[in-house]
């Protein structure tokens, strides 16, 4: 497969993976005798950004002499320059299915062809190694090593591409832009020296002060280029993201600002992260990349403390930045001084100066709590689009999870708490009981550690597109395992509301109420595997309510959850 390179004035050399003219049908023979991958979320932003020579110079997924030179010294084999490793992931059952053909083709989820590759090596890689060399931590805390650990296909496949067709996208096409077409459109504005702004959350008046003062040091203009591919767990989805963008772009001058979107899946790596940052802008023509503090790092991700140092970024980017034909426009925090209605850097201040800040964090609570954001912070408009996204906590969708041994009064509580949230609110409750699940969602799942772990996520799954629709849902498995649990709340927490509600009764109790026998059926060995006799349930230790239901009534355990819900502000 030969890959050509396309030469244009903005940023250097562009691989072009795209099959031409003469390759179509060839390819299109390959594609039909050869086995399919269909692609996870990530592995498409990847292979969008191979197809479209963003992540130039790779000709592919890497092979492994190139991985471990990545991970090891932050170059390919070859020498170049490229910090972060991309190869595709698969799973044993993928290794079997491909093993003795020498291409695979890529799909969508729709199975859509994408691409076709021509099978490189394939391995196991230590990813503890891994994680380590690359982020600095074999900690799960941090969400690019949770990833590895635990969603990662166990095996590493590199190969070299010939693309069919990108990856569809339909929301935002008008600032979707290859790198050669963005390259083009600075041509055509006339744009010579660009300074590209990378970011994954909204942007308020502090980053409006940061990216005016960037475009004014180099003398250029302005690419605000935000990562709308897989971003940190709990970000802002980039629908929201990209229309407050768009209502931001308003208040520069004209033709002193433009927006474009890059399918980028994040890792969160930090300083070998901005350096992936600033080849990716090179590639897409800019001349400039701003790196501030703590850039792509995954916040406090270990130990509740900054795995990187807040300008530990900028050092590695200033350290290669002759190597990497692209300048570095470093900042540091901008913060408010009301003594002087403006923003300054944080360095430029004397010691004791009063200064205003706002985190993300503490804006969010305040959009659910429905309070005033102040106008040093932000804009009108950027406000106005994220209070669609953040209502008021009363209009927010919620789950309760009731979670316990079988026995303990999961079913009962959910019911009278569904009749009780009808009688006190118009909105529709759904029920999803762990018995009424595995009938009608779960059926043929077995009650395997796997599988009931699947079903426990299935329920998460629906719970979360519930909320979403700001809907009420109560939930009633047994839930046994954290992980699962945790999972959950992350997925739910993301959209709205969560409150897990523990129903803990001793094991004699819920063996005394057991109707079906189920308890003495595992006790004589009948039954394996049963929940609390010879599998554990690992107890909440951080549940918003304890319901002891050998100690209080049906009642009175429905009206905890309600006064919590109360408290919380998701009920009046």
């Amino acid at each position: 497969m030969g890959h050509a390179a396309l030469m244009a004035p903005h940023g250097g050399r562009l691989v072009n993976l795209m099959a031409g003219e003469s390759r179509r049908a060839e390819v299109a023979e390959i594609a039909l005798r050869s086995p399919s991958l269909r692609l996870t979320a990530r592995q498409l932003c990847d292979l969008e950004l191979l197809l479209c020579g963003g992540f130039s110079p790779l000709t592919g997924f890497l092979n492994r002499a190139d991985y471990e030179h990545v991970v090891r010294n932050l170059r390919l084999a070859s020498g170049e320059l490229w910090p972060i490793p991309v190869m595709l992931e698969v799973s044993a059952a993928d290794v079997a299915r491909i093993a003795d053909h020498e291409h695979v083709v890529l799909r969508d989820i729709t199975g859509l062809t994408l691409a076709v590759m021509k099978r490189g090596d394939l391995w196991k890689p230590d990813k503890a190694k891994e994680a380590a060399g690359v982020f600095g931590t074999v900690s799960t805390a941090h969400p690019a090593v949770d990833y590895l650990m635990n969603k990662a296909g166990g095996y590493y496949l590199g190969g070299t591409l010939e693309g069919v067709s990108l990856p569809r996208q339909y929301d935002f096409k008008r600032i979707r832009h290859t790198p050669q077409q963005l390259r083009a459109a600075f041509r055509k504005r006339g744009w010579h020296r660009v300074v590209a702004f990378q970011t994954r959350n909204p942007m308020h008046r502090a980053h409006k002060e940061l990216t005016d003062r960037a475009a004014e040091a180099i003398g250029g203009q302005l690419l605000i280029h935000p990562a709308v591919g897989m971003t940190k767990p709990g970000d802002i989805d980039h629908f929201t993201r990209v229309r407050s963008y768009k209502r931001l772009l308003r208040h520069y001058p004209e033709n002193a600002a433009m927006l474009s979107l890059l399918p980028l899946a994040m890792r969160l790596g930090g300083p070998r992260e901005a350096l992936w940052h600033a080849i990716i802008r090179k590639n897409y023509g800019c001349t400039h990349l701003i790196v501030g503090r703590d850039h792509a790092g995954p916040g406090m991700a270990v130990g509740n403390k900054p795995l990187y140092g807040p300008y530990d970024a900028q050092a590695l980017v200033d350290r290669y930045s002759r190597e990497l034909d692209i300048e570095m426009v470093p900042f540091k925090l901008m913060v408010y001084v009301p003594g002087e209605k403006a923003y300054r850097s944080q360095d430029e201040l004397p010691q004791g100066t009063t200064t205003l800040s706002l985190s993300g964090t503490a804006l969010r609570r305040m959009l659910v709590d429905g309070d005033r954001i102040p106008d040093w912070f932000s804009y009108a408009d950027v406000i106005d689009e994220l209070r669609h996204r953040y209502p008021e906590r009363g209009h927010q969708g919620f789950a309760v999870f009731l979670t316990g041994l079988s026995g303990s009064g999961k079913s009962t509580i959910g019911n009278a708490l569904q009749s009780r949230l009808l009688e006190l609110t118009t909105r529709p409750v759904t029920l999803l009981d762990g018995d009424v699940v595995r009938t009608n969602l779960s059926r043929g799942l077995g009650f395997s550690k796997e599988d009931r772990s699947v079903n426990v996520q299935r329920i998460g799954y629906v719970a979360s597109e519930i909320v979403r629709h700001r809907g009420i849902v109560i939930c009633a498995p047994i839930a046994p395992y954290a992980q699962d649990r945790s999972v959950n709340r992350s997925r739910i927490g993301g959209y709205g509301g969560y409150v897990e509600v523990f129903v803990d009764a001793p094991l004699e109790v819920c063996e005394k109420r057991d109707v079906k026998g189920l308890y003495a059926k595992a006790r004589a060995g009948v039954i394996k595997g049963f929940t609390g006799i010879d599998d554990p349930y690992e107890a909440p230790d951080k549940a918003e309510v304890i319901c002891r239901t050998d100690q209080e009534s049906v009642e009175e355990s429905t009206e905890k959850v309600l006064a919590k819900l109360r408290t919380l502000g998701y009920l009046a």
